[in-house]
């Protein structure tokens, strides 16, 4: 059974197909928190959270109808809990500890391998905080505030860096 057919059954309230979707995906999707965030309480809340809302909200799915997939609709969850995340520390002044890039993530070699060799030696080529602007808006689907408040710097400054980062793919692959 594919995740698609697991996110049914949980909003059917079928209790083993929840075990499976989350015994298949937490692995990766931890890994992905853990790149945007250091603090592995956050991120084991941000976990939390996000299963608890699939378990909530499996109903809503829209699936391949609207274009998604059961994982892209996993991530969208978490990714906006983290940012939600980011606020609640935000509010009560304490920083969370953003993860430093190391190596470059899975994901990213994935999406430069996939998208050709140009665009991937564009997206290779662009400075690291240009690249985390992008992952965060198309990637990530999220919003200017949301890339803000996850990356911890003003909305100007993503919109900036966004609009540098598609001037430098442009330049590069012309």
């Amino acid at each position: 059974m594919n995740e698609e057919r697991l996110v049914r059954a949980v909003a059917k309230g079928d209790r083993a197909a929840f075990e499976e979707l989350y015994r298949r995906t937490s692995p990766w999707l931890a890994v992905r928190l853990r790149r945007r965030c250091a603090d592995e309480q956050v991120v084991a809340e941000v976990m939390q959270e996000t299963y608890l809302a699939v378990w909530r909200a499996a109903g809503t799915f829209a699936g391949v109808a609207a274009n998604g997939t059961a994982v892209g609709w996993l991530w969208t969850i978490a990714a906006r809990r983290l940012v939600d995340a980011f606020r609640r520390r935000a509010h009560h002044a304490q920083p969370l500890p953003v993860a430093e890039a190391v190596a470059p993530a899975a994901e990213d070699e994935a999406l430069a391998r996939s998208l050709g060799d140009d665009v991937g030696d564009a997206l290779r080529a662009l400075a690291p905080e240009l690249r985390q602007v992008l992952q965060a808006m198309v990637l990530d689907g999220l919003t200017v505030r949301e890339t803000a408040v996850l990356l911890g710097v003003p909305e100007g400054t993503v919109k900036t860096r966004a609009r540098r980062a598609r001037i430098a793919l442009r330049e590069a692959l012309t």
